[in-house]
């Protein structure tokens, strides 16, 4: 009893967090934490190479890939645990996922509804595998099909988050100024939506940083070496810097536009 009352406790407090409103200043900060998971996750995913026996369905005893059933068992898991309550959260698996049998955090309704609809993880997942990967991984076979299928899944889940995250950062940008989205969202102009959502500036200073990161996070350090430009890194910098700069910024503001076109359905 006493260990239900301390969990109740410690889901209460949580979700005093998970109702903050989100703010554009507050949204900025949380896609900037959200590229070190990112830079890392690319880093873990880099320790192992291709690994194409991860992704055939007939190299398995069940009908899916080992990374199917990876997927599948790893967010179903996930989803017991209570992960998919969070609107942030968009899962992989095509298949149904279990309910939660966590106490429920009764999430901000911040969001339009229409921010439902909204799910572009299977454009993520094309572009994951045919266009990134092949971009940092050499075309190898080391044996760990377990281990490289777990680092896909943890790097696909921290890009989704950051793309559909878009939904938070249109919301936050509409409240903010709603007047000079208004008329263009009830109009359908999303020629005119997609300007007042790129700024050009702060684009470039996120790809710039990123890249600087993955620098500073990516190499080997000890206490007789410098951090700097022009040394060995786990991920050559230029492609967390390309991810985000030909992606991630891309899409997602993707995702702002179409949930600003949602905004009054």
């Amino acid at each position: 009893m006493m260990l239900r009352f301390l969990v109740s406790l410690l889901v209460l407090a949580s979700c005093k967090i998970a109702k903050a409103e989100t703010t554009v200043a507050s949204a900025r900060a949380s896609l900037v934490r959200q590229e070190d998971t990112i830079i890392f996750a690319l880093i873990e995913r880099s320790r192992f190479p291709l690994n194409s026996p991860t992704y055939n369905q007939n190299y398995t005893s069940v009908q899916d890939s080992i990374l199917d059933f990876v997927v599948h068992n790893t967010e179903a898991v996930q989803s017991k645990a209570g992960r998919y309550t969070n609107p942030e959260e968009i899962p992989f698996s095509t298949k149904s996922l279990p309910p939660s049998v966590v106490p429920h955090c009764p999430f901000s309704q911040f969001l339009h509804p229409a921010a439902a609809s909204i799910n572009i993880n299977k454009d993520i997942w094309k572009l994951y595998f045919s266009d990134l990967l092949p971009l940092f991984v050499a075309s190898d076979d080391d044996g760990n099909y377990a281990q490289t299928a777990a680092a896909d899944l943890t790097l696909l889940q921290a890009i989704s988050r950051r793309i559909h995250y878009g939904k938070f950062v249109a919301e936050a940008k509409f409240r903010e100024n709603p007047k000079a989205f208004e008329p263009s969202i009830r109009a359908k102009d999303r020629e005119t939506l997609l300007k007042l959502l790129t700024l050009k500036k702060v684009e470039e200073m996120v790809v710039k940083r990123v890249e600087k990161k993955a620098m500073v996070l990516g190499q080997d350090v000890n206490i007789d070496n410098d951090i700097k430009k022009g040394g060995k890194y786990k991920v050559d910098p230029s492609i967390a810097s390309m991810l985000y700069q030909k992606w991630l910024i891309p899409l997602t503001k993707n995702v702002e536009l179409e949930y600003l076109l949602k905004r009054f359905e």
